[in-house]
């Protein structure tokens, strides 16, 4: 018998303006129950969904968003077709008032066609929405982004940044994994996605435990939580998600940023060159190469470079914005000879 995730971890009383450092850099998810229940659209979204909807409509000036319909057959799975060589759903771009005409015009329909918006940066399609209903991170320079839907499943998938996710409309259910899990989670196309990142191919709700055996272990390491309107969930970079919108009105306010400086570039660059160069040598060699990494990357101190002069150690050097420039103009030269 396949085992039942975990409760994540929860903190209630906590408002938008009491978000500390130490939560904010955990390495471990955490739900935070009520954070935003004081916002504006939290408040009507619990009126009922057409206030809900009507909220966002005061917001909205004339932007136009990318959105993804799915049929009613697809139960609000996002994902690829029967071959691998295509999608469930057609990516349209439209005015946010005519998906939010969409989704109220099938609130009663069960199961219902699709609609999501994914990712769309708030103060681009929601001017002022923000003045109103947002949080304090300390400082943080995050991207903040909205998600708006009715009935549909996220597949399990990592991010680079960390997150703050807030249900600000309906129910979620989100379903994490820690970045170990990879083996066990039977990660899809790292080139070819749905929208943008590498993708579990398991469904979650009827996972194949015979074509997928591996995926009874990661349940064993499995977090979940189901969050409504106000609560919020901390994700930690690189933790493997999974989230599911219950309610046929749903939306997610979420906030990413990056514990690293602007000109580090994403590690994904360095994976994608690694294929490139390293993944087909002989076993020896990567092994060697492992070795390499290990000792400069993943395990580097201060000892590393200790023994060259300050002045000559070149890339073993400290990262810094210039050093940076000046090793991705390298980098290039090399990649387009």
């Amino acid at each position: 018998m396949p085992a039942s995730p975990e409760p994540i971890r929860e903190i209630a009383g906590l408002g938008p303006a009491d978000l500390t450092d130490d939560i904010l850099t955990a390495t471990q998810p955490l739900v935070l129950r009520g954070l935003a229940g004081s916002w504006p659209m939290v408040r009507a979204a619990l009126e009922n969904d057409r206030a809900g909807l009507d909220y966002l409509r005061r917001h909205y000036q004339d932007a136009t968003v990318g959105a993804m319909l799915g049929g009613a057959d697809a139960g609000g799975r996002f994902f690829y077709n029967d071959s691998v060589d295509g999608f469930n759903f057609q990516p349209v771009h439209a005015k946010l008032t005519g998906v939010l005409e969409e989704i109220e015009n099938k609130l009663a329909l069960d199961p219902a066609p699709t609609i999501y918006v994914g990712s769309t940066t708030i103060d681009t399609c929601l001017p002022g929405f923000r003045e109103y209903n947002d949080l304090d991170l300390g400082g943080r320079d995050a991207l903040a982004s909205i998600w708006i839907g009715n009935r549909t499943r996220i597949a399990a998938h990592y991010d680079l940044p960390d997150n703050v996710a807030v249900v600000a409309a309906g129910r979620r259910r989100f379903t994490l994994f820690p970045p170990d899990q990879l083996q066990n989670l039977y990660v899809g196309p790292i080139d070819f996605t749905p929208a943008g990142q590498a993708i579990s191919m398991v469904d979650f709700h009827r996972p194949d435990f015979e074509k997928f055996p591996k995926f009874a272990e990661a349940l064993h390491h499995a977090q979940s939580a189901e969050l409504g309107p106000g609560d919020a969930i901390f994700i930690p970079s690189m933790w493997w998600h999974h989230i599911e919108a219950l309610s046929p009105f749903n939306v997610l306010v979420n906030y990413w940023w990056r514990q690293s400086p602007d000109y580090m570039d994403t590690p994904t660059n360095a994976l994608m060159a690694a294929f490139l160069t390293m993944r087909d040598l002989p076993p020896a060699q990567r092994k060697a190469w492992q070795e390499i990494f290990r000792h400069y990357i993943f395990e580097a101190d201060t000892e590393t470079a200790a023994h060259i002069p300050a002045h000559a150690r070149g890339v073993l050097s400290p990262l810094t914005a210039d050093g940076a420039r000046a090793l991705r103009g390298h980098l290039l030269k090399k990649l387009n000879r």
